[in-house]
């Protein structure tokens, strides 16, 4: 008995001597848990890893026929709207990067504080999620939607982001430096107000956990389509079968609107998808090849799959 006693006041004393890591970092192991589903490449961390070639392709589709395809799956909250930005005319994607801030508390902050200092990280807290950014992240933040004295960056920390992701940020937060962040290349940024006043009286509480923004939920390795019109976050367990479906839409919307400026789709503007219809379709494609952003397989994939009779 004095053995074991003895034993579990050792392994006690060890444990209460090592630092308690990763609590506002999210573990391997909890990526793994909340991505599950996902079968394709990770990052060291555990967050899935979107291909880089579904970060270019999803720029040229639009958030409507995305939003369809996430809809008929269940994913109900994947838009948000209602953003000030960089440069509101030029879209961006990349992969979720997320982080989580709420208001101060003395005991929170300095259990978080001492975190940090036992895993080497230095400045403020809302420059250590910029630290762990990847070429093609987007950083994702809840800021309560904080804009006076919520301003998560200035332009200092903009360049950091800018550096490390070549893309940008989301913010439901402020920001101040608009206009020298503006000046940034290869940068954008979606966020819900700017003010000239240093960010103040809150803090980091997780990165890579997930996080709400606005209606939408946001996991890491989602793909982040910002628009002008709003932001998308897609679940990277459906990011490549969505923006090929929101492709084939946008083929089919081409195809029928030049049919329609012809005056050959007669009273069906919108529909009329026989098989007849489905087979023009897709000689106008091999007339068109250029138009394709997917490979030819996809697409016959999907012709098959839509076509009535098949």
């Amino acid at each position: 008995m004095k053995k074991r006693i003895g034993t579990a006041w050792v392994v006690c004393i060890l444990a209460g001597a090592l630092p308690a890591f990763t609590q506002v970092k999210m573990t391997r192991e909890q990526m793994m848990f909340y991505t599950s589903d996902w079968k394709g490449d990770r990052f060291p961390d555990g967050r899935p890893k979107v291909a880089d070639d579904l970060l270019k392709r999803a720029l040229d589709v639009s958030i409507e026929d995305v939003w369809d395809y996430l809809r008929g799956k269940g994913y109900r909250n994947q838009f948000e709207s209602g953003w000030q930005a960089l440069h509101i005319e030029k879209p961006f994607a990349g992969r979720a990067l997320t982080a989580q801030y709420m208001p101060s508390r003395p005991d929170m902050a300095k259990a978080i504080a001492a975190e940090g200092k036992a895993e080497g990280r230095v400045s403020g807290n809302n420059s250590w999620p910029i630290n762990e950014l990847q070429l093609g992240d987007v950083y994702v933040a809840d800021g309560f939607g904080k804009i006076i004295e919520g301003t998560l960056i200035g332009s200092n920390l903009g360049n950091g982001i800018a550096a490390h992701t070549h893309t940008g940020f989301v913010f439901n937060a402020g920001i101040r430096d608009q206009e020298e962040n503006r000046e940034i290349p290869n940068f954008n940024g979606f966020y819900r107000g700017y003010d000239p006043s240093a960010w103040a009286d809150m803090q980091l509480t997780a990165i890579n956990s997930p996080i709400r923004i606005g209606r939408a939920i946001v996991l890491p390795g989602d793909l982040v389509l910002a628009k002008t019109d709003g932001v998308l976050f897609i679940p990277a367990i459906l990011a490549e079968a969505a923006v090929s479906s929101a492709e084939f839409t946008n083929l089919k919307d081409a195809f029928n609107f030049e049919l329609n400026q012809q005056g050959k789709n007669g009273a069906e503007f919108e529909g009329g998808w026989t098989s007849k219809k489905y087979a023009a379709f897709a000689q106008w494609i091999d007339a068109h090849p250029e138009k394709l952003k997917m490979p030819r397989a996809e697409f016959n994939a999907l012709l098959a799959h839509s076509t009535p009779d098949r």
